[in-house]
């Protein structure tokens, strides 16, 4: 595991904790919502997906493969989704932040942004990161416009990138945030943020 990736990280609206067991119950809940799911590689809604989708995600925590988050509300306790860190490849100081998912309920009111926000500041400034990279499904308006909002450099598509929910072919937007870029990109988000408040 890359000595301190997976934290507790703390913002003014979210709380990222290291996802556990502890989580599941309160995670599976919230996961039943179809719409979370739309440009997923799976469908977490349904419930034996759902184990499933759970348990290789601790899998792959406990094997230093992944950092997996739940995102948490501040304010409230509440929790209304994950990310993680994933592609990690230490030996060139980059990762990337993926398989994020919330609430419909939280959509647009900042708990993407200082979620994102936290993981980029972590991976910059405590970790020594130079690249963090992200990727969509090139239909994902909806996470192509927020991607861009950081913002991420659009690096291109990758045509038949992978197969995802049954074995339907994605091609994938790529982005990324590169350490020359991060203060600009702080910046950015740091006032986005304050207008949430």
């Amino acid at each position: 595991m890359w000595k301190g990736l997976s934290e507790r990280l703390e913002g003014e609206i979210v709380v990222l904790e290291p996802l556990g067991r502890e989580h599941e119950e309160e995670l599976r809940a919230i996961a039943a919502d179809p719409d979370i799911w739309r440009w997923m590689t799976v469908r977490g809604h349904e419930p034996e997906i759902f184990t499933s989708w759970l348990d290789l995600t601790l899998t792959a925590a406990e094997e230093g493969r992944e950092a997996p988050f739940a995102i948490r509300l501040r304010e409230t306790g509440d929790i209304v989704g994950s990310s993680r860190y994933l592609s990690l490849r230490p030996e060139h100081r980059g990762v990337e932040i993926g398989y994020t998912w919330h609430i419909p309920d939280v959509w647009g009111k900042g708990v993407n942004v200082e979620a994102k926000y936290l993981l980029l500041r972590h991976a910059f400034e405590d970790l020594g990161c130079m690249r963090v990279e992200f990727k969509t499904d090139a239909l994902n308006e909806r996470a192509r416009a927020a991607l861009a909002a950081l913002p991420a450099r659009f690096e291109g598509i990758f045509k038949s990138h992978m197969l995802v929910r049954d074995d339907t072919v994605r091609d994938s937007a790529w982005y990324a945030v590169t350490e020359g870029e991060w203060p600009a990109v702080r910046a950015n988000l740091e006032r986005r943020i304050s207008e949430k408040r």
